[in-house]
């Protein structure tokens, strides 16, 4: 009796993530058949044993009820290899999926180029990497889910252009395939070097997923990307938005009580913020280009019924030039997809180290501030404690600023600024208080908008209200008439 032909393994991950009954194919038959017998032959047995025509399976379905546009690789097809059949149909599909406005899903897993079509076969990653930046650029989400393995030009193209991507637990995930490296270096390749775990520590990843999860992980993340309105989360009871600048009539502490308020070691933070007052949190990792800095976090998320992309200080670490460029990649995706930004700045100032000047970290303050004030998106920037230096200012300009009562914003911490001053620390304090370093003062000099008072519990709820408020209000402005604002903000600053 013959045995059943297993069920495609790409098929079987598409109906596990889509909603049931929802899943219709797009994909066309394949007709033009190769002059050359071996492979005629090989094509054959391939289709013979997983059931499909070519490597990569295409269409649409619902995800938790929106509905998504889905490419993916069959492995068991010649590898997952990509051919002028498996590349044309990839890019029909990524274009229907850009003419019919829905978001792109690609799940690879693939060795790469298709070795008996040659040079013309590796050639398809160029017109599929220009389809999926025509989608992106129609401000489309596109999410990736590297399984096992992906290698070669798929991960070198459709593979790594996703604005979110996520990997399949213990998945081989590498641009030179293991047994490749050792036919040509006669050596086995470093072991764990190219595992999914390990990418994502090195910040190519941005998760580690196991298809059960992935349903619930694509549309936690896509509700946020998609930029819609939910109707969940509260409209700020405790302090209402208002576009006009807060009157500080709160008391206004000494400047030497908010910075030691500021360093307390419980003190909130980024962490506790998201973690208390936004829901439909998506962490992001690294830059998607082999860095990660703990100093940065980066992430989807919804305040009130507002999505938005934040990155911001985790205040226990200083800031690294990988960071910044960490942070240039959630702008990136706020503007692609135009979303709100909000920045979070809570630093005690930008690594001071070999590292960080062989990195360019003066250079990618210079690209985040000029990011940020001229990014078509807007932005929202909460001072939420420290505000040393560089490091805080590169996250700062933006539409609309805030300030928790003890937060600061200052050109060095204090005591640099005392030590070049008077040549000692110990005059921090003093040199602060002139410098107008408290919010307060940044309230009166125009920097900030608003001064948030830090006494209502539980302050992060009550905060998180308040930021949602804030960014709704920024959405319904007309996109020139903020850009102008932003400019016209900051080249008025100190002139009166």
């Amino acid at each position: 009796m013959t045995e059943p032909t297993p069920r495609p393994a790409a098929l079987r991950l598409i109906e596990a993530v889509v909603d049931p009954g929802t899943w219709h194919s797009w994909d066309e038959p394949v007709t033009a058949a190769p002059d050359d017998s071996a492979y005629q032959a090989d094509l054959e047995r391939a289709r013979a044993r997983t059931g499909l025509d070519e490597s990569v399976v295409t269409g649409e379905g619902r995800i938790r009820g929106r509905e998504v546009a889905v490419v993916a690789s069959e492995f068991r097809f010649l590898g997952g290899s990509i051919g002028v059949a498996a590349g044309e149909r990839l890019v029909r599909a990524i274009e229907r999926a850009t003419r019919e406005r829905v978001p792109l899903l690609a799940f690879p897993a693939s060795g790469g180029t298709r070795m008996q079509e040659g040079t013309i076969a590796f050639l398809q990653m160029v017109k599929v990497a220009a389809a999926i930046t025509d989608h992106k650029a129609a401000a489309l989400p596109y999410l990736v889910y590297l399984r096992h393995p992906t290698t070669g030009g798929v991960l070198a193209s459709w593979g790594s252009l996703g604005h979110v991507t996520a990997a399949e637990p213990g998945a081989l995930i590498g641009f030179l395939g293991p047994r490749v490296h050792e036919a040509l270096y006669g050596e086995e390749f470093p072991p764990g070097v190219q595992i999914a775990e390990n990418l994502l520590a090195n910040g190519i990843v941005d998760a580690v997923i196991p298809a059960d999860r992935l349903a619930e992980a694509a549309s936690r993340a896509l509700g946020v990307l998609c930029g819609e309105q939910s109707g969940a989360g509260a409209t700020a009871p405790c302090d209402g938005p208002g576009p006009e600048p807060d009157s500080a009539s709160g008391p206004t502490p000494p400047t030497a009580e908010s910075i030691r308020r500021s360093r307390l070691p419980g003190r909130p933070g980024l962490r506790g913020l998201l973690a208390e007052a936004a829901h439909d949190v998506t962490l992001l990792s690294g830059t998607g280009a082999g860095e990660r800095d703990p100093g940065l976090l980066l992430a989807l998320a919804r305040f009130g019924p507002t999505p938005c992309v934040v990155l911001g200080h985790d205040r226990l670490n200083s800031i690294q030039p990988g960071g910044l460029r960490e942070a240039r990649r959630g702008m990136r995706i706020a503007a692609e997809l135009d979303l709100p930004l909000l920045t979070v700045v809570d630093t005690a100032g930008a690594a001071l180290s070999r590292e960080a000047e062989e990195g360019g970290l003066a250079g990618e303050i210079a690209r985040s501030l000029a990011d940020l004030v001229t990014l078509p998106a807007p932005t929202l920037c909460l001072l939420l404690g420290q505000g040393a230096g560089g490091g805080a200012l590169a996250l700062l300009p933006a539409d609309r600023v805030l300030a928790a009562r003890h937060a600061w914003l200052s050109p060095l911490p204090p005591e640099g600024a005392s030590a070049i001053l008077y040549r000692t620390t110990e005059r921090a304090y003093e040199v602060a208080d002139r410098q107008g370093v408290r919010s307060a003062d940044l309230l009166a000099n125009r920097i900030v908008d608003r001064v948030i008072e830090e006494t209502p519990e539980p302050f992060l709820v009550c905060l998180g209200d308040i930021l949602g408020a804030e960014l709704a209000a920024l959405r319904t402005q007309d996109k020139a008439f903020r850009l102008a604002a932003r400019r016209a903000r900051y080249r008025s600053l100190g002139l009166g």
